[in-house]
């Protein structure tokens, strides 16, 4: 046998064998319990009533409106992901604020940062609580 054959050997040998091992220790995927449907508020969000992101104004006002609220909730850590991902619609001075939150009290914060920006009088919030589902581990 070719010398150099026997070193290409070696290596298909080795990395066959660091493929396997790894392939092997690898945690099994859980198929989703439920898939993602968003059906209903996809429904409710085609309704001429339902502010949308895309109807959010973009005059200098509004825009500004919607960055400092957004700055507000991104700047405190204490917030859940999802509420760092509400969606924040400026209107003519009216905001929404539409979207989960983790808890009663992240809701209460998240409108309180939005009435402190824009005015108690001048924020609908249409939030709304999705606990976190229990872990397998409890």
């Amino acid at each position: 046998m070719h010398p150099g054959t026997r070193s290409l050997l070696r290596v298909i040998l080795a990395g066959t064998v660091i493929f396997v091992c790894g392939a092997t220790s690898l945690p099994a995927q859980e198929p989703a319990a439920t898939p993602a449907d968003n059906t209903k508020v996809n429904k409710r969000d085609r309704s001429k009533s339902e502010a949308t992101a895309d109807q959010a104004k973009n005059n200098a006002t509004d825009r500004e409106l919607m960055q400092k609220i957004r700055q507000a909730l991104m700047d405190d850590k204490s917030l859940s992901t999802y509420a760092h991902n509400i969606k924040v619609i400026a209107q003519n001075g009216q905001v929404t604020l539409k979207g989960p939150v983790r808890t009663e009290e992240e809701k209460t914060a998240v409108e309180s940062k939005a009435a402190e920006i824009a005015g108690a009088d001048h924020v609908i919030s249409k939030l709304a609580v999705k606990p976190s589902k229990p872990s397998k581990e409890s």
